[in-house]
């Protein structure tokens, strides 16, 4: 296990969390905005089957590379080189993004882009596993919250593309990338790679630490599920909702989730760490998520669904930055760190090849309603997983 919390460095959770901002927004405004640009600028009216391929190849590709850039990070005992490897590569790779000739180029480059993003991304979670202290990976996951608001606001920071088309935008978001990730690399002073935990016998009522692992894996996916189908879906059940409504007040639906996540994840995480319960912090933003789920399915106005919606996004977001810290704290050995943080975040990839299929079976018979009950019990379920782990998971 980590050190007690007198050996955390003042500086390290704040440029920790500035430099996990700037991993999100790497990946957050170019996704969803300059990927589709460059893709329609070279396969014109063939662009949404060439941005599907290029989704699902740069997917598998984050899910390997995930794993392997996390064993490595083990293997070599250094984190930080990888985090710096990982962050050259990835705005290297952005840029020439933006010069692609072909759309067959422009995937082989999302692939790469997807590999060097991970190998930034998995070390620098493994790094703050070596150096937090159980008592602190509550505050950890509150400051963690502020990467995707950040992420967010990020895209709107971005020049017009006409003052400087696909080159300027990626520019800008190497360069934000650059400022947020550095001062960690830079400023923090270096400690040494941790022991390896010694094993110690368990009493026999303890659960095994497989199952555990097994369970919080399990109640991430779960709510990963969740939230992935209401991202892809969000525009469709709100214009049937309310046909009037604009793209800019539907922005403001998410936006407003997010932020209200800070301060609810924030509350949470300083909560778990003074009272030592993690995991229930954990079931009840999951509790409140298949809550919120079920009232979007009953609601029978537009101004409730909305309201239900906020309240999912606050809850689902707190849950998921409550869960990259958590997740730490059952992780312990920093010899196997790494690789099991990389098999963690298969789950934010996984739902991408499972929610179509889930929603193409329940919307076009059976209308949203039905998919946010289904959701809600996925979320029901996650909540339950949580609940059920012991005290000294």
């Amino acid at each position: 296990m980590t050190g007690p919390s007198a050996r955390l460095s003042p500086a390290f959770l704040p440029l920790y969390a500035l430099a996990y901002a700037g991993g999100v927004i790497a990946y957050t405004p170019f996704l969803m905005l300059v990927l589709p640009a460059r893709v329609t600028e070279l396969a014109g009216s063939d662009d949404v089957r060439w941005l599907g391929y290029i989704v699902f190849a740069g997917a598998l590709a984050a899910s390997l590379a995930g794993v392997a850039s996390g064993w490595l990070s083990d293997a070599t005992r250094r984190r930080r080189v990888w985090v710096a490897l990982g962050l050259a590569a990835t705005v290297l790779l952005q840029l020439a993004i933006a010069r692609a000739a072909t759309a067959q180029a422009l995937l082989w480059l999302v692939v790469a882009w997807q590999m060097a993003l991970n190998l930034m991304l998995t070390p620098l979670i493994a790094w703050a596993g070596d150096v937090v202290p159980d008592d602190r990976k509550g505050l950890l996951g509150g400051l963690l919250s502020l990467a995707p608001p950040l992420g967010a606001l990020s895209a709107m920071l971005l020049p017009e593309t006409m003052s400087g088309g696909l080159t300027a935008r990626t520019a800008t978001i190497a360069a934000m990338t650059l400022v947020l990730v550095l001062p960690l690399l830079l400023f923090v002073r270096s400690t040494p790679f941790p022991e390896r935990v010694r094993q110690t016998s368990r009493p026999a009522a303890t659960v095994r630490p497989a199952s555990v692992l097994q369970r919080v894996w399990l109640a991430r996916l779960l709510m990963q599920l969740s939230g992935a189908a209401l991202a892809a879906y969000l525009y469709f059940w709100l214009r049937s909702l309310d046909p009037a409504m604009d793209d800019s007040a539907k922005m403001l639906l998410y936006a407003a989730g997010l932020a209200l996540s800070v301060g609810a994840a924030l509350l949470l995480g300083r909560w778990s760490d003074r009272h030592g319960r993690p995991f229930h912090a954990l079931a009840l933003t999951a509790l409140v998520a298949a809550a919120s789920l079920l009232a979007m399915a009953l609601a029978g106005t537009p101004g409730t669904a909305q309201l239900a919606y906020i309240l999912f996004a606050t809850a689902n977001a707190a849950f998921l930055a409550l869960h990259a810290s958590q997740t730490l704290r059952i992780l312990p050995d920093p010899g196997s760190r790494g690789l099991g943080i990389g098999l963690f975040n298969l789950t934010n990839t996984a739902p991408s090849l499972i929610m179509p299929w889930i929603a193409i079976s329940m919307v076009p018979d059976f209308g949203y309603a039905s998919l946010f009950l289904v959701l809600a019990l996925l979320a029901l379920a996650a909540a339950l997983l949580l609940i059920s782990l012991p005290h000294d998971a």
